[in-house]
């Protein structure tokens, strides 16, 4: 440690621009900032080398300043060339900041410790905004919420907002190897951890992804990695529902106290999708200042955590690679400089179809106007506008021999590929039950939130219910544009889990989020309703035991009906085509 601090306190480096060999900028590092508990927090600043006050980006991270494995540093750099500020700072118990690593935990208190006092130093204006993505996209919404006065703006990119709801689980269930990826293999402690023992050829057996995932019971699993307790990973487990624990943390329980311009930025197959949409929508609605209202934005193409323009299978055009960057850029020189480029006046909302593989700016979500159609699952396997008389369909979930994960919305830290992949490899599997339509004869355009209506029973007190919105090629080919999960104890609510009477129906609503595709001529749309999506997310053992107690499986039946009394059905935000 001493000797890496020995290296952060040499002499400011002087860079200079590889595009202008004119500008120079300067890297001041090891920076400290003293949280209000005396906890000292360091960052590198990045500024213009001419002496002066300059408008300043905060930008917090767990994965350590020093890291450069997408280009951040050159990002900063261009930052800085164009005549910010931006600091960029290790979070508490990361790298070189003091304290105790706690995710989440300390974010919103030291975000805006570090935000008033990057406001202060003598290279500042005073005005602030913050950056990054992911974790970093995260504590800008949890410092945004604690109202700093300095912070001017925010862009968040692909971010949770409610870290229990649209991190930790969706629909209450455990979002397995990602939470296990990322909190035990990568981030128990202050350093990142390698993953190379649990994949590829580096990978032994006994330690493989394929191996520790299937640990039962799971509140011992951060034994088959880290070989040690991990507080958080555990603490995680603890809180199953959505509790005190996890609202004291929650975003979206204080967007009113959240007075600044906010950009959301996020992809259609991103693990934190909700979060990206719920940022905008509760900024929109219940941002704390008119203006704060006003000037929310939000931007989704057709990527996972970070755009691109082939995700998964399926490659959507030049079109769908944006430059994020280069859209932050306007973003601050609007708010930070005061600069006339147009960014307020543009409607709040861009969304990129897929299967038009087009962009078209709303204004609003959900887009005004949107007529909401209810396709029906019906006998057979068909999937209807009309709603069936009667029938029902059964299958056996058996958490011994769960569906794969085969893409859909996922992320970093796990062992499975992530977006719209080809479901052949799966479709085939009896506890996969699909409902199709009929070829569609004209264009069919859907952009907003998307959620399944599921009569059902199962035979057992708890069950999850998974389901995939599917576009289906005239080839066979079949692509998921929209995913959801429910673990049946939550269907009243996250932060009511309740479980049921065995064979009794219910009506469970799913989540799916949302999604903007247009199904093509000649394509087919498909529900697939299934039981697990493993290692995504943990197997529901059917028995009703607490999360991360049960060691115990048993198969379960499940029954879904699609009838007059019972229809169930998917709600298909349906707009014009664009």
């Amino acid at each position: 440690m001493e000797n890496m601090r020995f290296t952060c306190l040499l002499s400011l480096a002087m860079l200079l621009s590889a595009a202008d060999e004119g500008t120079l900028i300067r890297i001041d590092r090891y920076q400290a900032a003293t949280m209000r508990d005396g906890v000292k927090l360091y960052s590198d600043v990045y500024r213009p080398s001419a002496p002066g006050r300059y408008p300043t980006i905060v930008i917090r991270t767990p994965y350590g300043t020093q890291r450069d494995g997408s280009g951040i540093h050159g990002h900063l750099r261009d930052l800085a060339k164009t005549g910010y500020a931006v600091v960029n700072q290790d979070v508490r118990g990361r790298f070189e900041s003091e304290g105790q690593w706690d995710p989440f935990r300390n974010e919103a208190k030291d975000g805006y410790d570090t935000i008033e006092w990057a406001a202060k130093q003598p290279w500042s204006t005073g005005k602030v905004c913050t950056q990054g993505g992911s974790y970093l996209g995260h504590v800008q919404w949890a410092a945004a919420s604690q109202t700093p006065p300095s912070l001017v703006c925010a862009f968040p990119a692909v971010a949770s907002t409610n870290i229990y709801a649209n991190w930790l689980t969706h629909g209450g269930a455990y979002r397995l190897s990602f939470n296990y990826g990322w909190g035990v293999v990568r981030m128990p402690n202050r350093i990142m951890q390698p993953q190379y023992w649990h994949t590829g050829k580096e990978a032994t057996p006994e330690l493989t992804y394929d191996k520790i995932l299937t640990h039962l019971p799971l509140n011992t699993g951060d034994l088959e990695s880290a070989h040690y307790a991990v507080k958080h990973y555990r603490d995680w487990l603890t809180h199953a529902s959505y509790d005190a624990y996890w609202k004291s943390i929650s975003d979206e329980e204080r967007f009113e106290k959240v007075k600044v311009p906010i950009h959301t930025s996020g992809g259609w197959f991103d693990i934190f999708l909700a979060g990206t949409i719920n940022g905008y929508v509760g900024m929109r609605q219940r941002g704390g200042t008119p203006e704060s209202r006003k000037s929310a934005r939000m931007i989704i193409g057709a990527w996972g955590h970070g755009a691109s323009q082939k995700y998964g299978d399926l490659d959507f055009g030049a079109p769908n690679n944006v430059k994020i960057a280069e859209i932050e850029q306007r973003f601050y020189d609007h708010y930070l400089k005061g600069v006339d480029n147009g960014i307020d006046k543009e409607l709040p909302v861009s969304l990129f179809y897929m299967g038009a593989n087009k962009w078209k700016q709303e204004q609003d979500w959900p887009i005004p106007g949107t007529n909401y159609t209810p396709w029906y699952l019906a006998p057979n396997g068909k999937l209807t506008a009309a709603k069936p008389e009667a029938g029902s369909t059964t299958y056996t979930y058996d958490p011994q021999n769960p569906v794969p994960t085969t893409g859909g919305n996922n992320c970093c830290g796990t062992p499975t590929v992530a977006g719209p992949v080809n479901q052949r490899a799966i479709e085939a599997r009896p506890d996969i039950v699909g409902f199709t339509s009929e070829p569609l004869t004209v264009p069919l355009a859907i952009a907003g939130p998307v959620k399944m209506v599921l009569h059902a029973a199962t035979d057992g007190p708890d069950t999850d219910w998974m389901v995939k919105l599917i576009d289906v090629y005239p080839n066979g080919d079949t692509y998921p544009m929209a995913e959801g999960m429910l673990r049946a104890r939550f269907r009243r609510g996250l932060d009511k889990p309740e479980l049921l009477k065995p064979n009794e129906t219910y009506e469970f609503t799913v989540d799916m989020i949302g999604t903007a595709v247009v199904f093509q001529p000649g394509h087919r749309i498909r529900v697939d309703v299934t039981s697990s999506n493993f290692p995504q997310f943990d197997r529901n053992p059917n028995t009703g035991a607490a999360l991360g107690l049960g060691d115990k499986l048993r198969v379960a039946k499940q029954t879904l009906h699609h009838s007059a009394a019972h229809p169930s059905h998917i709600l298909l935000p349906v707009v014009p085509v664009p």
